[in-house]
């Protein structure tokens, strides 16, 4: 019999989405909390050279991450493709949105992504969300899954590798090797971490340099981290991250730019220590991340001492994809119109994936339902 393991945090999104999709091939599993069990945590890491979740073993084999498609190939079956009326990719806030709105209109939906809740899954907390007066990005997410999941939406874990035109129906690709077909797109696939740009980055990815402070701030209790970027997302990692860590260095390419709010949070941390024009220029450590250097403004380096670096400075859009497919302009975003339409006929989108200027949830969010009704008019344009 088949022993499956997955190594999670509390507040890991993708360690829950990989639960999830076990549950729904019908896998049993024994989930362990590597946030609260320190030898757990020290047993996975020996297990798979990670310090980050989720880390899953089938009998011997080690799963980093979450890998929809090697757990499609090892418990999956294939699936015949029909064709819906609508195909979501992405499911952040604009994606399951859309989702809610196209099912209200009956269409044969489906959503697909890599997970669900997108960007807002990053966040601590949330503050200006009308209804609530805080929530953590993942409970906000968890309410806006819940009442798509009420609804008649195919709602599925994996990711789109490629996306084309044929025969009047749109084709996509997955990880997972499924072939599916729809009337119409709609485009919320968001945006991706942007990277340091150091070398040998790739190399102390898990083991010591996070994109993911919620998934991974568990596993640095105690220890020297630090955080880089200078906006709301790096102050807001900075404060919480201090509560668990030793010490937070929070290094700055130039000046903070967050908002008040923020600023007065760091300042009542005594642990947090602020690094304003200045920038990483090597990691170094044996199999782990141990150190760092960093050069300010005059040129002068200084070398670190180091457990862990979280990486908040910014965002690329998800767009590899669509390069020839759609317009996008000089950030690689996707080119849409005060209706969400783009240059391709029966393509919308919506969402921090799109040109759309200002980038918030509740914006993302009513995009996705202007998406969803537009694709609705143009899904019954072609019925008639």
């Amino acid at each position: 019999m088949t022993t499956v393991t997955v190594y999670s945090t509390k507040t890991c999104q993708y360690c829950r989405l990989a639960k999830a999709f076990l549950e729904k091939l019908g896998v049993a599993y024994t989930s362990v909390d590597v946030g609260e069990d320190t030898a757990a945590a020290k047993k996975m890491i020996a297990l798979s050279g990670q310090r980050g979740v989720p880390v899953i073993t089938v009998d011997d084999e080690v799963i980093v991450g979450f890998d929809a498609r090697r757990l499609n190939e090892l418990f999956g079956t294939s699936t015949a493709g029909d064709i819906f009326d609508v195909l979501i990719i992405g499911a952040g806030p604009a994606g399951l949105t859309a989702g809610v709105y196209c099912a209200r209109k009956l269409l044969k939906t489906m959503i697909i992504s890599e997970n669900i809740g997108g960007q807002a899954l990053e966040s601590w907390s949330i503050e200006n969300y009308m209804g609530y007066r805080v929530v953590t990005g993942e409970d906000l997410m968890k309410k806006f899954e819940e009442q798509v999941r009420t609804l008649d939406v195919r709602l599925e874990l994996d990711r789109c590798t490629g996306i084309a035109a044929e025969n009047h129906l749109f084709v996509v690709k997955t990880a997972s090797d499924a072939t599916l077909k729809a009337k119409s797109l709609i485009l919320t696939q968001g945006k991706k971490p942007r990277k340091l740009g150091v070398a040998n980055e790739e190399q102390y990815l898990g083991r010591g340099l996070s994109i993911c402070s919620t998934c991974d701030g568990p596993l640095y209790k105690g220890k020297r981290i630090a955080v880089v970027g200078g906006g709301n997302s790096a102050l807001q990692t900075a404060v919480e991250m201090s509560a668990i860590a030793e010490s937070v260095s929070l290094i700055v390419r130039r000046t903070i730019r967050a908002d008040p709010v923020y600023m007065q949070m760091l300042e009542t941390k005594p642990n947090i220590t602020v690094h304003t024009n200045a920038e990483i220029t090597a990691l170094r450590g044996d199999k782990f991340l141990s150190g760092i250097t960093l050069k300010d403004e005059t040129g002068k380096e200084q070398s670190m001492d180091i457990d862990g670096v979280f990486i908040e400075i910014g965002w690329l859009p998800n767009t590899d994809i669509l390069d020839g497919f759609v317009e996008l302009n000089a950030q690689k975003e996707v080119v849409v119109d005060l209706n969400c339409h783009t240059t391709r006929e029966g393509v919308f989108a919506a969402g921090d994936v799109t040109s759309v200027k200002s980038k918030q949830i509740i914006i993302a969010s009513g995009d996705g339902a202007k998406a969803a009704l537009e694709a609705h008019e143009y899904v019954m344009k072609l019925g008639e």
